[in-house]
């Protein structure tokens, strides 16, 4: 079975055993005492049950990939809120994702965002551990597929931001960063070596610097109206404990326009740009499961990044939507060098279902494509951007 086959099978499955669940009691439409009412009635008292099953249980996940092979984990999803007389602070979410592959893949993450003493306080962040193959293709926006090189390595990471609430929807706050590469295992002619790139083995960096927001949207795990732009220069040094000195400056921007009941759409463009004694896996990397969906993450990497995507929203029924995207993105050494030619673009569809209507989150299926045949699946919560 081809690559998108299996996943366009897999959505199936989902989608079978979702309306199995949610629509169990179709012997009612022969009941001449029903009505469309009633109907909808019981798909939400069914509904209901089962979003409350969810926050107990977490979701299978089975997936593949040519790096890592057949994937299988589990995934977990909360929101809530920290204080249930706070009813101006914003929903928090914790989320959970454990998974294994054949090809020796391990992932597990935690990711948090909170929000408390009336929205006064954000917490964003994640941790993450992982320890996998992974294909890299050098340097710089023009490499081949042709030049892969599969290597090993293992990751701790830890991300945080810090916001306070300054004025209005304007946060501001301190931004840390932890990662250690480590059991980075790679041939002995890799280009790497022949190169001799910093970072080459892996190593520790810690960053600590400044962040900044401004978040108008109207659900921050599922936006139907507002704007959101998030910037944070982080510098890594020795004073930190960093093993390489270098600078990170992101900024990502996103719009929510909704047009009619329902309907979204959402348009992000972001960029990442460092300089310094960059090492090899602190570099600007396009791709992932929420920008450049279709491309696996770090396969084009340079100390410059900007992408963009287009995406629109649309429910289909009851607690089922669906997405359709397009999207583009490049690397470069740097702004000066960044041009038109050679944008590598992308564009994708997915399933979404409801899982919490209180707060509004949906369980995400996408499916993205890009240039010379590259596709990947992706099974998360909450809307990519």
């Amino acid at each position: 079975m081809s690559f998108l086959k299996f996943r366009l099978a897999l959505l199936t499955i989902i989608i079978f055993i979702s309306n199995s669940i949610f629509s169990k009691d179709k012997i009612a439409l022969n009941d001449t005492t029903s009505n469309d009412t009633t109907q909808i009635s019981k798909f939400d008292k069914y509904n209901a049950k089962a979003a409350a099953l969810f926050k107990i249980i977490p979701v299978p996940i089975i997936s593949y990939s040519q790096e890592a092979g057949n994937v299988f984990g589990l995934a977990k999803f909360n929101s809530f809120r920290l204080n249930k007389n706070d009813t101006l602070s914003g929903y928090s979410k914790i989320s959970e994702v454990a998974t294994i592959s054949t090809n020796g893949n391990v992932n597990v993450s935690v990711a948090t965002s909170l929000s408390f003493k009336e929205d006064k306080y954000m917490i964003m962040g994640y941790i993450n551990y992982r320890s996998a193959p992974e294909y890299i293709l050098g340097i710089g926006n023009d490499v081949s597929v042709d030049d892969a090189e599969l290597i090993s390595t293992t990751r701790l990471k830890f991300v945080n931001y810090f916001l306070y609430n300054l004025y209005s929807d304007l946060y501001l706050g301190l931004g840390v960063d932890l990662t250690n590469t480590f059991e980075v295992v790679k041939d002995s002619n890799s280009f790497l070596e022949r190169e001799d790139y910093s970072g080459k083995d892996g190593g520790v960096t810690t960053g600590l610097g400044l962040s900044a927001a401004w978040d108008t949207r109207d659900n921050r795990f599922n936006a139907f109206s507002g704007e959101y732009i998030f910037a944070s220069i982080m510098p890594y040094a020795d004073v930190s404990g960093s093993g390489f000195n270098f600078t990170k400056f992101k900024l990502d921007a996103r719009k929510y326009f909704n047009p009619w009941h329902k309907h979204v759409i959402a348009i992000q463009a972001a960029t990442n740009y460092c300089w310094g004694d960059v090492p090899y896996y602190e570099l600007s990397q396009l791709g992932g499961e929420e920008r450049m969906r279709g491309y696996y993450k770090g396969a084009l990497r340079d100390k410059t990044l900007i992408d963009a995507q287009l995406e629109y929203r649309m429910p289909i029924w009851k607690i089922f939507g669906m997405t359709g995207w397009v999207g583009t993105g490049r690397v470069a050494e740097n702004y000066k060098n960044m041009t038109l030619d050679g944008l590598w673009l992308n564009y994708g569809f997915g399933m979404r279902i409801k899982v919490d209507s209180e707060s509004d989150i949906n369980l995400r299926m996408d499916i993205g494509f890009g240039n010379g045949g590259i596709q990947g699946f992706y099974l998360n919560f909450s809307e990519a951007f």
